[in-house]
């Protein structure tokens, strides 16, 4: 069931959105060689808990940790841990924050050190592909929409977008619907309508878009062995076009 929010509810979520994009920010300058992701992960628990928030996805149906943070081959959902980062890795750091009930959804995928040509243009790609899947998340337009542009921009450089794990709707809860797709096909789905918040998350592989999931039961990596980045911002639909909840650049 899809709901919708009111203009105050989406306020609630933009002042949840901006303290995740200020944490975002933050971990700019944090995220360098030598560097755990559990030490990562421990910062921004602390740093949510000492502005009046908390993780949403920790212990949500018995996720351990506060972040999701994915290394190099890992699609999503990578599990924060000891060993440390690597000049030439890169790493995505996803967090669901909740903010006196509401909630924004963020990940963003960082270069650790000095990283390949070849990292940096995935990188580039799929934050580009974050970006033309908003412009199309007007009201009266359909999922498919965004989906089929971000498909056609992706995989028109060789590139391949995975199709495993989606954006969605988010609202009082992590995962609301509609689902939303990263591929697709123009005109199809449900149409966008004022009122609803969603994700946007694309996930882009350098090899095949196939996935498999590790034995802790959340981590997914490329069957490949091939670099993953990922870039999500929240969305809500409005009668001025989308607006970013999450945004870094205010």
């Amino acid at each position: 069931m899809i709901t919708f929010k009111s203009e105050r509810e989406i306020t609630r979520m933009h002042e949840a959105g901006k303290l995740l994009a200020a944490c975002h920010k933050l971990l700019r300058q944090k995220i360098k060689p030598g560097v755990t992701t559990l030490e990562i992960d421990r910062f921004v628990d602390e740093f949510l808990i000492a502005h009046g928030a908390k993780s949403e996805q920790k212990g949500y149906r018995g996720y351990p940790y506060a972040t999701c943070a994915s290394i190099n081959d890992e699609i999503c959902h990578g599990f924060p841990r000891a060993e440390s980062l690597k000049d030439g890795d890169i790493v995505t750091i996803d967090c669901v924050v909740n903010l006196n009930g509401a909630l924004a959804d963020s990940a963003w995928s960082y270069p650790v050190g000095k990283i390949s040509t070849e990292a940096r243009k995935l990188l580039n790609v799929t934050k580009k592909a974050l970006y033309i899947g908003i412009a199309q998340a007007i009201a009266g337009n359909r999922t498919g929409d965004i989906g089929h542009t971000i498909q056609e921009y992706v995989e028109g450089r060789n590139y391949s977008v995975v199709r495993d794990f989606t954006g969605h709707g988010i609202g009082r809860n992590i995962h609301e619907e509609p689902q939303i797709f990263h591929y697709g096909t123009k005109g199809r789905g449900i149409q966008l309508k004022e009122g609803m918040v969603i994700t946007i998350e694309p996930m882009v592989n350098i090899g095949t878009w196939f996935s498999l999931l590790d034995d802790n039961g959340w981590t997914a990596r490329t069957v490949d062995g091939m670099l993953s980045a990922q870039y999500e911002h929240t969305i809500a639909i409005t009668k001025d076009g989308p607006l970013i909840l999450t945004s870094q650049d205010d």
